[in-house]
């Protein structure tokens, strides 16, 4: 199983969220290229940057996602604030590998599989829920779009990897939503890039012993930078 380090930008440094709510930031002093370069000497194979201020709507990281991008030698992923074909190109061109696509898979499905037809592989679905209802812009707003049925929906349109995040765990380090999990696995043949809520490696040990081969990865953010998880330890005890 992959271990995917993930950074959240807000003003250009990294922050953690509690369950996305932006009133429970907190805010890391170190240098964010630093802390990317740090993880890929522990062992990282890739990263996973995204731009709060985009996602919300009041700003853009552009430069300093792209000054991860070009400071690093493994593929990047990056979302927030991905409306367009041109905001998916830009992320490309600054040196990104993938771009996560989510309020647009939504809001806008004309725009979301342009965008997919056009960059295949390179792109990848967020699906971020509280239980079953998908959340958008950064999480603060609900819809009535169910998981599953959107899972099902933009996979007919060629995405091969949904990143599933149970907004209800992020932050909290309460483990993965095995549960979840597991029933997204089954509804095709898809990847799957399991986020929100690990705190230790037993958390990855867990995801991992209860899930089908199409989870294959997953993402720690708070617990690297909060220091529960080793990421080196990590990625030995669930490769």
């Amino acid at each position: 199983m992959l271990v995917i380090p993930a950074m959240d930008l807000h003003n250009g440094k990294c922050v953690s969220l509690l369950q996305g709510d932006p009133g429970t930031e907190t805010q890391y002093d170190d240098d964010a290229v630093e802390r990317a370069r740090g993880y890929v000497s522990d062992g990282a194979q890739r990263l996973q940057v995204i731009d709060l201020d985009g996602a919300l709507g009041s700003g853009q990281n552009e430069q300093t996602i792209a000054s991860i991008c070009q400071a690093v030698e493994v593929p990047v992923e990056t979302g927030g604030g991905i409306r367009s074909l041109a905001d998916a190109q830009r992320h490309l061109d600054a040196g990104a590998s993938y771009v996560i696509l989510g309020t647009v898979l939504v809001e806008d499905e004309r725009s979301a599989r342009n965008i997919i037809g056009a960059l295949g592989d390179k792109v990848i679905a967020g699906i971020d829920a509280r239980g079953e209802n998908v959340r958008i812009h950064g999480w603060q707003a609900g819809t009535v779009v169910l998981r599953d049925s959107l899972i099902k929906r933009v996979a007919t349109w060629g995405v091969g990897r949904i990143i599933h995040t149970e907004i209800g765990r992020d932050g909290t380090g309460e483990g993965y939503d095995i549960a979840a999990l597991q029933a997204i696995a089954e509804l095709g043949t898809f990847r799957v890039t399991a986020s929100g809520g690990a705190k230790t490696i037993d958390d990855l040990r867990a995801l991992k012993s209860a899930m089908p081969p199409n989870v294959d990865a997953c993402v720690v953010g708070r617990a690297l930078h909060d220091g529960t998880i080793d990421l080196a330890e990590a990625i030995k005890a669930v490769a």
